[in-house]
């Protein structure tokens, strides 16, 4: 199974308190998930994410261009597109 891709969608760009416009990121955190080794420390960093992406709202277009990166990486998204829509 592949690993789980860096939530990074290389938009890198740091307005909104340092957080990047594309995936909610800071640098520290880019660079966190850079160390992480185990694929449920990544699944775990990208769950908090989408967590902080909720909290600062602004970040729609991430899931869709995430799940795109999953798909091309052989990786499961780790959320369900389909209830987000329907919700």
């Amino acid at each position: 199974m592949p690993k789980t891709p860096s939530p990074c969608i290389d938009v890198c760009k740091y307005k909104r308190g340092g957080h990047c416009i594309g995936c909610s990121m800071t640098k520290a955190q880019k660079s966190a998930f850079k160390a992480l080794t185990k694929d449920s420390q990544r699944d775990g960093f990208v769950q908090m994410l989408i967590a902080q992406q909720e909290v600062m709202g602004k970040y729609s277009g991430w899931r869709l261009a995430y799940a795109r990166k999953c798909k091309k990486k052989g990786a499961k998204a780790p959320f369900d597109l389909v209830a987000r829509k329907s919700a």
